[in-house]
């Protein structure tokens, strides 16, 4: 593989992107700093496919990053394939709007042919590749300059090592014949909505008790305001409040500013200064939400009760041997939370539908429904139909 020096200059990006543009896939990775910045600051970007990689110095100056930010968000007919690219995504779509497609994950497809449901890229290059990485520049302030040729090297490596692993993943896919199940989690990766940092949907990210109308309207105010403060200020939005403490103040809202000196979290100075009164007034225009705004109940079915629990234990239990015989992530055939629902009555679940009701949901429906069983086959923990291990139907789980 060709391996390019560092390319800082408009029209080495531009040759390499219309060579690129060609390729069935390209290997993407970005180095970031955002430890005291709200947004991201893109510091590297690493490209490759089977025959070239680069890395890409956007702080260069005077580079027109166009090319490339069109290859990963409008070329259609290029695969770009990320390791755990959440945060990669996501600065691709503050650049542009727009999130790469078509998108493939080499931690979630992992989750098809394993039972690794989060699977670190030093182990995933040991386990495809052999070979042990070197993360001596692992902590590396990306953002200074110049780089040296061994983080030069260490980035590139991301992408040169994922370019001779996405194949070999793939043909597992192909011969398990598991590649459809990754569709859906591949879409969801790549929604744009999943980037969005819309301040009027904020306050949906912060846990808060209850779904009091007046509480979460102030939650949305408060989250709103802080929002845009740490957009303005382009610092983490924990420096100007933490989530519990925002959570807080919308439960229990001081009556005056000179409250906030009384607050847990807050710097006594917002007693009397400018964000101190930033925030009262988002808590003055603060309305209660409508009844479309308040978040949707979480699925119930009846109280689980003690029956209901073992039921949910049993379904657990059911999951862990699937998973261990197909070799798949638990997490990736069904959710803790989905099992407790099924054993309370609910059936509008991802588990019963699609592959998913084939591979898993199908038995675990039959389990809550009584019309099998666990047994010890061959010194094994297996689950059974009633009439394959020769008994009668089981009593209630009591």
């Amino acid at each position: 593989m060709q391996i390019h020096p560092l390319i800082t200059t408009s029209e080495a990006l531009a040759e390499l992107c219309e060579r690129l543009s060609k390729a069935e896939f390209v290997c993407v990775d970005t180095e970031f700093m955002r430890e005291n910045t709200y947004w991201p600051e893109l510091c590297l970007i690493q490209i490759a496919d089977d025959k070239e990689a680069a890395a890409i110095d956007p702080l260069a100056r005077d580079i027109d990053m166009s090319p490339l930010l069109d290859l990963l968000v409008d070329n259609e007919d290029v695969l770009k394939v990320f390791h755990a690219g959440g945060q990669d995504v996501e600065i691709i779509y503050n650049l542009t709007g727009k999130t790469p497609h078509p998108i493939f994950d080499t931690q979630i497809a992992m989750m098809a042919i394993s039972q690794s449901e989060q699977i670190g890229y030093s182990n995933l290059v040991e386990s495809f590749l052999g070979l042990q990485i070197d993360k001596g520049a692992r902590f590396t302030d990306w953002s200074r300059r110049p780089l040296t040729d061994r983080q030069i090297e260490y980035a590139i490596g991301d992408v040169t090592h994922l370019s001779k692993i996405f194949p070999k993943m793939l043909q597992r896919l192909i011969k398990t014949g598991r590649g459809v199940w990754l569709n859906i989690e591949m879409e969801k990766l790549a929604d744009p909505a999943n980037y969005k940092n819309d301040p009027d949907l904020s306050w949906q990210r912060i846990k808060a008790a209850g779904r009091n109308p007046a509480m979460l309207g102030r939650l949305k105010a408060l989250a709103h305001w802080r929002e845009l403060e740490a957009q303005d200020k382009n610092i983490p939005r924990g420096r100007i409040a933490r989530d519990e403490t925002v959570a807080d103040i919308a439960s229990h809202p001081p009556k005056t500013q000179a409250d906030l000196a009384k607050v847990r979290g807050l710097s006594a100075a917002w007693k009397d200064n400018e964000i101190g009164r930033r925030m009262m007034a988002a808590l003055e225009s603060a309305k209660p939400l409508t009844d479309q705004e308040l978040p949707p109940r979480t699925p119930r079915g009846a109280p689980l009760g003690k029956e209901g629990a073992l039921v949910a234990d049993l379904l657990k239990l059911l999951l862990k041997i699937r998973s261990r015989e197909i070799d798949v992530a638990s997490r990736l055939l069904a959710r803790s939370e989905d099992l407790e629902l099924l054993a309370a009555g609910v059936r509008e679940l991802p588990l019963l539908q699609g592959w998913r009701y084939e591979v898993f949901g199908k038995d675990a429906l039959d389990l809550v429904e009584g019309k099998t069983a666990f047994a010890v086959v061959k010194n094994k923990l297996k689950m059974a139909h009633i009439d394959e291990i020769g008994g009668s139907e089981p009593d209630a789980v009591e």
